[in-house]
């Protein structure tokens, strides 16, 4: 059977070649499509996630389930021209959470549902979190809990690997904010202890073995931990390797595993390759490269109401703006403050909330007017410097097409880049 292409990944330092892996979270087309332009050329595979909530056998926020998720990302891939046997795709969070308003035998169950359709689908990438308390119980779990209930996801996920296909590998913990993001501003995040770490490991070994599941331990490649790295609605924490001397060294006492690390988004590429190289090896990336796509998609906004004013009945900024104001769900308790700065985070935030409201389809209609406008029209460079600044350099180098589509990829492949960078 062949062996997982991640399941050597605590090795990757000691040869030549990549020594980390960037984990793109994200359901927008756009950023997948410029995730596989970006990685093809290098030496990685690409590895795409979806969490619990985007993607379930509910459909999830995208009503997506995850045979959808996979045709979909294997559509792009085709029109890119991106070999399929480089295509990794991973489930993250995998757990009750989307269910944890019921209570905890129910939750559970759907969450082995999900699970069990996650590894139907093709899914052999799969993050175990049974952290978060359903109804009545606390906010978060013991360790002794959440590992008998991860236990309890792969006993799900093996037996449902049909015969030939490879098994998955598995990443454990949850240091990390709730599945969504921070929800609050940020300015010094505890690292975690280097014996929290070992105690993870230790007790979701006992747990695994506990469940005659010794074969899936041997097969977790990870363990997901806070290296001091996040991101608030206006603020980035960057990285410091200084503090993170004891959870390194605890790595030694984990054969086979690396760290993951999760919001790494914004973070420099000098920060990347540091991670890199103290052994956060796999480094997920999501609402920053949504981000990155909704500036350039404002900057064609700008522009398009300069060179053709009058033309749409509405901008697209104006159309996000409503339709985030009928369904604030998705952004009213991650944003507080005056309505002054809730209309700036709305659109603004590092948080990128707005990811959310992309797929609906008022939403891509009013991205596809906007995209329409610029058929067939080259974009004067003096607005590309005024709107796309940082594309500008290209363009005027000859790097860069001056039409829309080319900066819009353009614009969230620039982030992808500082992620292989810091792998390679």
């Amino acid at each position: 059977m062949t062996k997982h292409v991640l399941a050597d990944i605590a090795k990757w330092r000691e040869r030549s070649g990549p020594s980390g892996i960037p984990s793109i979270c994200s359901a927008h087309p756009v950023v997948l499509e410029a995730a596989m332009r970006s990685v093809l050329p290098s030496a990685l595979p690409l590895l795409v996630e979806a969490t619990c909530n985007q993607v379930n056998q509910e459909g999830g926020y995208t009503g997506m389930t995850p045979d959808d998720f996979r045709a979909f990302v294997e559509r792009i891939a085709a029109e890119v021209g991106f070999p399929l046997d480089r295509l990794v795709l991973g489930g993250d969070h995998l757990g009750p959470n989307p269910w944890k308003a019921l209570p905890a035998s129910e939750a559970m169950d759907k969450a082995e549902a999900m699970i069990r359709a996650y590894v139907a689908a093709g899914f052999t990438k799969l993050h175990l979190d049974c952290s978060m308390g359903c109804a009545g119980e606390p906010v978060a779990l013991g360790d002794e809990e959440t590992a008998a209930r991860a236990a309890r996801l792969a006993v799900a996920a093996e037996a449902s690997v049909r015969e030939g296909q490879s098994p998955p590998v598995y990443i454990v913990g949850t240091e990390v904010p709730v599945p969504g993001g921070a929800m609050s501003e940020l300015d010094e995040l505890e690292v975690t202890q280097a014996q929290a770490a070992s105690k993870t490991y230790e007790v979701t070994r006992s747990a695994f073995l506990s469940a005659g599941q010794s074969d899936a331990f041997e097969r977790v490649i990870g363990i997901v931990v806070q290296p001091g790295v996040e991101f608030g609605n206006h603020n980035v924490v960057d990285y410091d390797h200084a503090r993170t001397d004891e959870l390194r060294a605890s790595l030694k006492e984990m054969p086979g595993l690396v760290f993951e690390c999760h919001s790494t988004d914004y973070q420099t590429r000098d920060n990347l390759k540091q991670l890199v190289q103290d052994g956060f090896a796999i480094l997920k990336v999501g609402p920053g490269l949504t981000f990155r796509l909704r500036e350039a998609l404002y900057g064609l906004d700008e522009i398009a109401s300069r060179l053709f004013p009058g033309k749409r009945a509405e901008t697209l900024k104006e159309t996000m703006e409503r339709l985030m104001l009928a369904a604030p769900q998705h952004w009213e308790k991650y944003y507080p403050g005056s309505a002054e700065e809730q209309a700036l985070q709305r659109h603004f935030s590092y948080s990128d909330r707005i990811r959310y409201y992309w797929p609906q389809a008022e939403a891509a209609r009013a991205v596809d007017e906007l995209m329409g406008i610029f058929d067939g029209v080259e974009i004067p460079e003096t607005l590309i410097g005024q709107y796309l600044g940082a594309r500008y350099e290209e363009v005027r180098a000859g790097e860069l097409k001056a039409e829309a589509r080319s900066l819009v990829l353009a614009a969230v492949s620039d982030m992808v880049q500082d992620y292989i960078s810091g792998c390679e």
